[in-house]
């Protein structure tokens, strides 16, 4: 990490219906707008769960606007009165993640996807596992919807903030007509 780095991240916690939610943000230029963005959404015991020093010091939600701004998008998503979020990302370093992050990013709210489909969505339908790493390790929960994304036969499949949270942000977006179809 270089010292411009280092110097720039700092870590906030949003209080929500999913437990506090560990927010990071830096200032590196490292990310899709050239300045500050958004690097992490974190639940309690997250996996992989970020490094400390990843972390940067924690600041007041209200000092920061970054880190404001993303508590306000967080808590209307949860309330039902959002349903995408206008952020500044910080980009992932990988060709394959950045690729599948905004496959993730156009999936639309209430419906779902698979690995096998962004795989084939990315021109080979055998990425499938590489894909399933690329979702695995998105440290933008929520933020780059991950959730959405369930095995071949529609069931939930592993989630970093653990199934129960992804069941609650699929039930949250479902339309109301397709929940009696669904398989969990």
């Amino acid at each position: 990490m270089s010292p411009a780095h280092a110097q720039s991240t700092r870590h906030a916690s949003v209080p929500t219906p999913l437990g506090p939610l560990l927010c990071v943000a830096r200032g590196d230029a490292l990310d899709d707008a050239g300045g500050d963005a958004l690097s992490g959404v974190y639940f309690p015991g997250h996996r992989p769960a970020p490094a400390a020093s990843e972390l940067g010091p924690r600041v007041r939600l209200e000092t920061d606007p970054l880190l404001s701004e993303t508590a306000r998008q967080l808590r209307d998503y949860l309330e039902g009165r959002r349903d995408g979020f206008q952020l500044p990302l910080a980009a992932p370093r990988d060709d394959v993640a950045r690729r599948v992050r905004e496959l993730l990013r156009e999936i639309p709210y209430g419906t779902t996807t698979t690995y096998g489909q962004i795989a084939e969505r990315l021109g080979n339908r055998h990425l499938a596992q590489r894909v399933g790493q690329a979702v695995g390790r998105n440290p933008l929960s929520i933020v780059v919807p991950c959730h959405r994304v369930v095995g071949a036969d529609g069931s939930l499949t592993g989630y970093a903030g653990g199934l129960e949270r992804k069941r609650f942000l699929l039930e949250l977006e479902e339309p109301a007509h397709r929940a009696e179809e669904r398989l969990f």
